[in-house]
């Protein structure tokens, strides 16, 4: 549960989605830009696009992931945004967690000043 996994992992599945031209299923397009299918037809191509790309994130991530974001009826950026919070929303705390092991770095606990620095 790394986070420079996920962000390796986030950089590859988007390329992925992009090349694929489905990237709108997992990134939300900037106000204006739309691409919600009007017709019917149109709306059953976007669902199967849709359930393409939750396919490929369910397959793509370990089993306890998707059974931690894993919901009925889900859409592809529904899951997509659940697994990045999974990975991004402790951000603050991690911070203040390794700016509290930092200022507590005592030279003594080393053998020498090498291993300090």
């Amino acid at each position: 549960m790394e986070n420079v996994q996920y962000s390796t992992w986030a950089k590859l599945f988007k390329i992925h989605a992009r090349s694929h031209r489905v990237s709108d299923h997992i990134i939300p397009p900037t106000v204006g830009t739309e691409k919600r299918p009007q017709q019917e037809e149109d709306k059953e191509l976007w669902s199967t696009f849709d359930a393409t790309v939750l396919q490929w994130l369910y397959v793509t991530i370990s089993h306890d992931f998707l059974h931690t974001i894993m919901e009925p009826d889900t859409m592809a950026m529904e899951a997509w945004n659940r697994l990045r919070d999974i990975f991004q929303d402790n951000k603050h705390s991690h911070v203040v967690t390794l700016e509290y092991d930092f200022t507590h770095v005592d030279m003594v606990d080393f053998l020498n000043i090498s291993a300090y620095c």
